[in-house]
């Protein structure tokens, strides 16, 4: 779930950080221009009013003091031309310089700079520049009217170069990005922390449900940490837990008390029976039948008892060699199988695993009886051992009539039989104790179709303890 979680608050926090950003980031570019933009306005104010001041010639003043006036604008040009790097010029209406800096820089005929004088001599000022980027090499231009008696008789035009205003933009967009980027991981760190903290409990929970699902119904969740909802979630799961147990033990309890019980006046039935039948005919079908039922409610007894006991049995874990049990099964069910005229053969390789060998064997014996029983004549079972990873398995297959897949839905609930084989004997709880025995060992159990026909039943137990495994799915 953190997997799938933690992608999503990411990308949300990098939108929000995005969202911020690319703003402060254009406002920064445009307070940048806009400061120079100013800077050339105060600049062109200056010369226009120079110009203004050269072009106010009074009547009959000598053509000497124009000259000067005109002389010192040119200085004034040149100097700043020289420390700034702005080309900067005052030109008439005609295009004609009157003054310029450099001295070979003129009004172009079309262009920026043409369309910024035009705009000027309608007595304002040139429009804002578009904005420029740090991409871009654009160039700023500024116009103002030198205006004398009301008329335009001239205009000041700087024509700047953007290098030094677009470095200071991308120096400020890379502080941006540092801060974006420290903001980003911060706010991944506390995500990481958020989700491990929320999902922590998520996680134990789900543990524990796959422990008790597995058969392992004393398994409880620590109430401790996360928010108090998963906290209340974890004390009512604990309830509920508690609850089930109880349940489940009063039904073991039932059922092993109600066989134990009918378990005496079935035998003393079935004593008065046999004496019953000693005063009738040697073959009386009646007599043949009620042993016949007898007998099977006595298996079935039985069998119940088994799975109460089985359901409420601790595991005895040790260290067992899978591949010799499952050989010593083999040996000791080859004679029966040889009976019916079943082939029995078995591929038991040394594999270590940990298991109840009583259990197991017991589950090995549930399943190879039950390969037997239902394969026809010259048919073959085959029992293989092998290891993977984390466990070991054992195959048991077979060449019999197989189950349908319906059928393999249901194999194992208790009293279930095949509609196909209800005369075949048995109960219908065998498997169903074998599936009490291996989960409370940690094992399990699973059926498929063996092709081309038959029944694959793979019995499953872990190659570690069960204390090792809880560690694992706790995680440091």
């Amino acid at each position: 779930m953190r997997t799938r979680l933690l992608p999503l608050l990411i990308v949300l926090l990098a939108a929000v950080l995005l969202a911020l950003g690319l703003p402060l980031a254009v406002s920064l570019a445009a307070a940048q221009q806009q400061k120079v933009v100013v800077d050339r306005i105060d600049d062109t104010a200056r010369f226009a009013a120079l110009a203004q001041f050269v072009t106010d010639r009074p009547t009959g003043s000598p053509l000497s003091t124009e000259d000067e006036r005109t002389e010192t604008l040119r200085r004034e040009l040149s100097s700043y031309y020289g420390v700034y790097g702005i080309r900067a010029g005052v030109f008439y209406r005609s295009g004609a310089a009157m003054a310029n800096a450099p001295d070979d820089w003129f009004l172009p005929l079309t262009g920026e700079v043409r369309e910024a004088f035009q705009e000027a001599l309608l007595s304002r000022r040139s429009h804002d520049p578009q904005q420029v980027w740090p991409w871009q090499r654009n160039r700023l231009i500024v116009a103002s009217p030198v205006i004398r008696d009301g008329d335009v008789v001239a205009v000041v035009v700087t024509d700047s170069p953007t290098g030094p205003m677009r470095s200071r933009t991308l120096r400020g967009w890379l502080l941006i990005g540092a801060g974006e980027i420290a903001a980003m991981l911060l706010a991944v760190g506390a995500a990481l922390r958020l989700t491990g903290w929320v999902l922590r409990p998520v996680r134990v929970l789900d543990a524990t449900t796959h422990d008790i699902a597995t058969g392992r119904l004393k398994s409880r969740v620590a109430v401790a940490g996360g928010p108090p909802e998963l906290r209340r979630l974890a004390r009512s799961f604990n309830e509920m837990a508690d609850n089930v147990e109880d349940v489940l033990e009063q039904q073991r309890a039932f059922v092993a008390d109600a066989s134990h019980q009918l378990r005496n006046p079935l035998s003393a039935l079935l004593l008065r029976i046999e004496l019953l039948a000693l005063e009738l005919p040697e073959d009386n079908e009646e007599i043949a039948s009620v042993r016949t039922e007898g007998k099977r409610l006595t298996q079935v007894l039985d069998d119940l008892l088994d799975l109460a006991l089985a359901e409420h049995a601790e595991a005895n874990l040790r260290l067992t060699d899978i591949g010799q049990l499952a050989a010593e099964r083999v040996a000791a069910w080859a004679p029966a199988a040889e009976a019916r005229g079943v082939r029995l053969t078995g591929d038991c390789p040394p594999t270590t695993a940990w298991s109840d060998p009583i259990t197991l064997s017991s589950a090995l014996d549930a399943v190879i009886d039950n390969a037997v029983k239902f394969t026809p004549e010259d048919g073959t079972v085959e029992v293989t051992v092998a290891s993977n990873g984390a466990t070991s398995t054992v195959d048991v297959t077979d060449t019999g009539p197989g189950l349908t897949d319906e059928e393999l839905a249901r194999v194992g609930d208790r009293f279930w039989r095949s509609g196909r084989h209800q005369n075949v004997k048995g109960s219908g709880l065998g498997l169903s104790i074998t599936r009490a025995l291996l989960g409370a060992a940690g094992g399990s159990i699973a059926y498929e179709h063996h092709e081309p026909h038959g029944l694959r039943v793979t019995v499953t137990v872990p190659r570690s303890g069960l204390v090792d495994q809880e560690a694992d799915r706790e995680g440091p």
